[in-house]
Parts: structure tokens; sequence; C-alpha cells
């Protein structure tokens, strides 16, 4: 089975995830996979990336190797990718099952601590992120 590849700071997103994104392309994507993470009955191979991921690949500010929303862009989101990862005691490059992943986040990962693993993300603000936290937390992934 082909591992998922998810950057490090979609490993948290797609806990919040509510349809919001940068492109109907891009949502339809992101709904994909955030329909997978929460599908409890499916445990899947994830590689866990500071880089673009199946997710970028929809997104209309995807470059070749990197993120090009705006000059700063790609720097700010592989600090929120190293973040997380650190975070979660995780090796870029290294698959992960998905059941892990999800462990890792509910033991690892309060919704407070998004202030810092998630500084300056425009999707903060919404506390959607923080609320799909608080579900995994409490066991209930798949109504995050």
């Amino acid at each position: 089975m082909k591992p998922v590849r998810l950057r490090g700071h979609h490993l948290l997103c797609v806990h919040g995830f509510r349809g919001m994104g940068y492109s109907p392309s891009f949502v339809e994507k992101m709904w994909e996979i955030v329909a997978r993470i929460r599908d409890e009955h499916d445990d899947f191979p994830i590689e866990v990336v500071a880089a673009l991921d199946e997710a970028c690949l929809a997104c209309p500010h995807h470059g070749e190797t990197t993120c090009e929303a705006g000059p700063n862009s790609d720097a700010h989101v592989r600090s929120l990718d190293g973040n997380v990862i650190r975070h979660l005691g995780l090796e870029p490059g290294n698959v992960y099952w998905k059941s892990e992943l999800i462990r890792r986040t509910a033991e690892r990962v309060k919704p407070d601590d998004l202030d810092e693993l998630c500084r300056n993300c425009s999707w903060l603000p919404y506390g959607v992120c923080k609320e799909g936290i608080a579900n995994v937390r409490r066991g209930n992934v798949a109504q995050t």
C-alpha cells in the first residue's frame, strides 16, 4: 500500500478542517484526505514530510517544490511542519500508520499548544483547529 504523503502541519489541520481552503480543488483534496483520517476503520501508512504533500499539489499556490503563496510562505509552512514534527516526536521522511499519528496527537497536543505550534497561521483564529484537537483528545476522531 502506497503511503499518503502529508506535511507535518497538515497532521493537525486534518482534525479541524471544515471546508475552508485556498481553492475548490484544494478543498476537495483536503476532504478526501480528511475523510480517510476520520474513518476509524481505515488505517493506512502516512509518509510525514516537511515539504509539499498531496494536499499542496491541489493548491493554486504550489510551485514545483515550494509554496509560492507569498515571499515568505514556504519558510513559514516549513517552520510549522518542523514545529509539529518535533512536538509529535516524528522524523521527516519516515512512514507511520495513521492510528499511531492519531494516538501521538491525542497524547501530545493540547488545543492551546496550537498557539505556538501554528503561530501566524491564517486559519488559527477561526478556532476550528483547537476544536478538532480537543475532539481527538476525547477520542472522537470521526467527529472532528
